[in-house]
This record gives structure tokens, C-alpha cells and sequence, in this order.
């Protein structure tokens, strides 16, 4: 489950662009005094079952003794010029379709389907969580209108981040966008900290035609448990890149 999670992180940056994976090489740091050989076989693996599904194909890869365990991927894709789905062009009117809840990274992307729709822009939400990648699809002519009780999260993660059970990371994207966001309701703690939420392998933050969305998210209601939701709109520039509600 550690491979495949952490190739899915990787091989979401191409999906994002609606691409298609091409290869892959693993990147490994192995600490062979705790961890045995059997179990970093087993990452290996996960890893490239997630590959395979994607229509990738493993060409090998480099791998160090370090003090602690790491793995990823470098991944390549191919696609045509003139259907680059980019992160910074969505139009108002749009509405934003997430596909995975907030509070941990779980699913293969939906993306081949994605793009069957008229999508003007969409982005992975990983390490800056949702407010942080969000505000890289944003440009000086739009804003994002989000509703916090919209947004799909992992219900365990409510009463840890009441508890103030935040992660650093996640602190660290609340304190860099804090400027950048109106809050219009006096929202509780655990949603300005999940909206802030560092992912390992979160969802797409999708801007897409409502008609699209609604039929796009029945169509992943299997693959995605259910999660995906429309969570806001893109709308002319207000008075901050994203407002909350």
C-alpha cells in the first residue's frame, strides 16, 4: 500500500495535465537495518501495479542505503501540444469538482475520464493542500468560491484537528495563504486546517462546465467512493484569490 500510494502521488502530476504515463524509474532510499528486503520487494511491487494500471512501463531505477525509507517515482508522459490541460486557465462560471476527500490521500485518479469534459483548468492537491494548490490555478481575473461544507473529508480526521493534532506542514500552508483567503462565516478550526491539509496523493481540484461536473461525478461514484463533489465556482476577482463559506 506505501508503493502504490506514493506512485500514485507521482503519477498524478501527469495525470493532472491529462496526459498518459509513458515510463517510470523508482527512486529508492532502502534502510536495510530496519527494514527488510521482503518488505521493500513489496513496495517495489505496489509501485508497479500502479504503473501498469496507468499503461506505464517501469525502466528501472536507482536505489541508496539511507537512514530512513523513501520512494517515489520520475515519471514521463506524452500528450499533444493543443490538449494540455493546464492549472491557471479556469473560466468563470465553472464550477470545482474535487475527487478525493481531505485528510489523507486515497484512489487511483479518475482522469482519463476527466477528459471527456470541457475542463478549463485542473491541478493534483498534494503537499500545499487544497488552499495552497488551489491558488496556483488562480489567476488575476478570478477567484475561487468554496464551501467548506462541501468539501469531502476523512470524517476521522474532524475531532483531531480540533484537537489541534496538526501537522506541521499543514500549519505552515495555513500561515502562507492567510492573506490570500476571506472567511464569510465564522468557520470551525478543523475546516481552515483541513482546507490546508498536506496531502501525500490527494485528488484533482478539477474547474469544469456544472452539466459536465454533475455527470462526471456520477460517472467516478464508484472509483471515488462516493467522495467526489462539487465544492465552489469560479467567479470574477472578489476581494481575495479565494473565498470561503
Amino acid at each position: 500500500i506505501y508503493g502504490q500510494i506514493a506512485a500514485a502521488n507521482a503519477l498524478s502530476d501527469v495525470f493532472a495535465m491529462g496526459a498518459d504515463v509513458k515510463t517510470a524509474m523508482n527512486i529508492v532510499g532502502f534502510d536495510k537495518k530496519n527494514i527488510s528486503k521482503e518488505a521493500l520487494g513489496l513496495i517495489l511491487k505496489g509501485g508497479n501495479e500502479k504503473i501498469k494500471e496507468c499503461g506505464g512501463v517501469l525502466l528501472g531505477g536507482h536505489t541508496i542505503e539511507s537512514p530512513e525509507m523513501y520512494y517515489g517515482l520520475s515519471v514521463t508522459g506524452m500528450i499533444h501540444p493543443d490538449k494540455i490541460i493546464r492549472n491557471n486557465t479556469p473560466q468563470i462560471g465553472h464550477v470545482l469538482v474535487l475527487t478525493k476527500p481531505l485528510g489523507m490521500g486515497i484512489l487511483s485518479t479518475a482522469s482519463k475520464i476527466m477528459r471527456k469534459y470541457d475542463v478549463s483548468s485542473c491541478t493534483d492537491v498534494t503537499g500545499f493542500g487544497l488552499m495552497g494548490h488551489a491558488l496556483e490555478c488562480i489567476n488575476e481575473l478570478v477567484s475561487f468560491s468554496i464551501s467548506c461544507n462541501n468539501v469531502p473529508i476523512v470524517y476521522e480526521a474532524i475531532d483531531l484537528a480540533n484537537d489541534d493534532v496538526i501537522p506541521g506542514g499543514t500549519k505552515r500552508n495555513m500561515k502562507y495563504v492567510e492573506d490570500k483567503i476571506t472567511y464569510m462565516n465564522n468557520l470551525s478550526i478543523h475546516c481552515k486546517a483541513l482546507l490546508c491539509d498536506a496531502q501525500t496523493s490527494g485528488g484533482l481540484l478539477i474547474a469544469m462546465k456544472e452539466e459536465d461536473a454533475k455527470e462526471y461525478i456520477k460517472e467516478i461514484e464508484e472509483l471515488s467512493f462516493g467522495y467526489a463533489n462539487i465544492i465552489g465556482q469560479v467567479i470574477p476577482r472578489g476581494i481575495t484569490p479565494i473565498i470561503i463559506h
